[in-house]
């Protein structure tokens, strides 16, 4: 009898044990149930990138995202020449206002703005203005761009020696001043879990608790500038008179590219000092290898060949209000470049402020009411 107990109870075990293992279709065909696939290493890999700690940072809740922007631009541009009787020449646009929509789809936003004194969708015409694309995510961050202005730069600070008078050429307009910026900037965050970078600049997550993290980012920006130095040598003739005025032949140029590809390392920090409202203010210093191309008046001396390292700064301020379907908010970037050489220095401030309002929709399953 025991052993008729035992042999029923062994029987039961192993049954139990094929149901988690076996499928039964039918009484004479047993199927083994084939075992989960796991994930790839690039799905893990892209599920890792919005991998945050909700205890700190509410996540997206919606696929989609619409915004209207406006964006105002300021670029101040200032060329010297070097030695005793060194030149400078700065420039800086007419106020610039552009607005614009964007569209998003979680880490992605594509946008297009134009300047509603001169609207042209012609890429080549002097009416078109610029074109961003973002992509954020808790971990990693990328910016593209490209804006172009063209005849609408005025001499803001001019200095042609000594002896020479400086507020005569200032606050002119001046028509033969163009400038094209393309740039490309990758960023990794190493708080990621918890401090979230896109709360504060793409809008797609909500930071519940204050927190920072350290950054780093590699970096490529090349600025194409015309100066048609001709035109400004007539202007300081008509300007300056009998008084004979000639400008540097370290300044004498047509056309330069600047290329700068940069390693930069910074700080960011999130204070959420309310429910829904979060600012944020960031820096970064960056360790740039500049190069340019250009044409100048005496090739035979070097003209605008740069080849050096030098220290660029990078600032970035935001202030959001964000419940999740709706957003606003206000944003400022600072971005500053040097370029040294034996007889020539510029320098570069690229400023812009942002102001938004956004309606997402699209709301992802595991927030739908069942």
């Amino acid at each position: 009898m025991r052993r008729l107990v035992t042999i029923v109870l062994t029987m039961m075990w192993l049954g139990a044990w094929a149901s988690d293992t076996l499928n039964i279709d039918q009484p004479d065909t047993l199927t083994f149930q084939q075992p989960k696939k796991e994930s790839s290493w690039l799905r893990r890999t892209i599920r890792g990138f919005s991998y945050i700690d909700e205890n700190y940072v509410e996540p997206q809740h919606y696929n989609w995202s619409v915004m209207a922007l406006g964006r105002y631009t300021w670029d101040f541009y200032r060329l010297r020449s070097t030695g005793d009787n060194g030149q400078s020449v700065s420039f800086s646009p007419r106020h610039i206002f552009k607005v614009g929509p964007y569209f998003g789809w979680r880490w992605i936003f594509l946008g297009y703005t134009l300047d509603l004194r001169n609207i042209s969708l012609n890429f080549s015409s002097s009416g078109w203005k610029g074109i961003d694309a973002s992509i954020y995510s808790a971990q990693i961050g990328a910016d593209i761009y490209y804006h172009h202005t063209r005849n609408n730069y005025m001499l803001r600070e001019v200095d042609l020696g000594k002896g020479v008078k400086e507020r005569l050429l200032e606050e002119l307009s001046f028509d033969g001043f163009n400038v094209g910026t393309t740039g490309v900037s990758l960023y990794y965050i190493f708080n990621h879990q918890r401090f979230s970078y896109p709360a504060a600049f793409a809008q797609s997550t909500c930071q519940k608790i204050s927190c920072g993290s350290w950054m780093a980012g590699l970096g490529y920006m090349s600025n194409n500038l015309e100066f048609d130095h001709e035109a400004f040598q007539e202007l300081v003739d008509e300007r300056y008179g009998k008084q004979k005025v000639k400008l540097d032949s370290a300044l004498m140029f047509n056309s330069v590219k600047y290329y700068n590809i940069n390693a930069s390392v910074g700080y960011a920090y999130n204070w959420a000092f309310a429910r829904n409202c979060l600012f944020c203010a960031s820096g970064s210093v960056a360790l740039a290898y500049k190069k340019s191309r250009g044409e100048t008046a005496n090739d035979d001396k070097g003209g605008f060949d740069i080849d050096n390292f030098n220290l660029d700064a990078i600032g970035r301020f935001g202030l959001v209000y964000n419940n999740t379907r709706w957003y606003a908010g206000a944003s400022a970037i600072v971005r500053s470049y040097n370029y040294r050489k034996e007889r020539f220095v510029a320098n570069n401030v690229l400023g812009e402020v942002c102001v938004y309002i956004g309606y997402n929709f699209g709301l992802r399953s595991r927030y739908k009411k069942k």
